[in-house]
């Protein structure tokens, strides 16, 4: 069953996606930029701006919070998932299945 409380939300942006998803667990931002490396096999590069902008963005929205600061010259965040993040990202992850199965349709015709 789909969620219409999040539709307004959707589509998310790759890059917004890949750090809701690297969020999952405590990461902080170097880390969001390994994992989305690593998950995309390197075709999804994060620059820092890229990054602290969604994260601002994201934190505005109550998608994801600070998890743990480190205090010190250079105050390290890690950022965790909301349960209002979680929610959006379950409804954008049910519309790409959509959009997939739909996908499957040019299979028929297409040979």
């Amino acid at each position: 069953m789909k969620d219409k409380a999040y539709e307004k939300d959707l589509p998310l942006t790759e890059a917004v996606f890949y750090i809701l998803l690297a969020v999952r667990h405590p990461n902080h931002g170097y880390g969001i930029i390994q994992e989305v490396g690593e998950m995309t096999g390197g075709r999804l590069v994060l620059g820092a701006g890229t990054l602290y902008g969604a994260i601002q963005t994201l934190e505005k929205k109550h998608w994801i919070k600070v998890y743990s600061a480190e205090e010190g010259s250079r105050k390290k965040k890690e950022y965790l998932i909301t349960k209002e993040g979680l929610g959006v990202f379950r409804a954008e992850k049910e519309r790409l299945a959509e959009l997939l199965e739909n996908a499957q349709l040019i299979d028929a015709v297409v040979k």
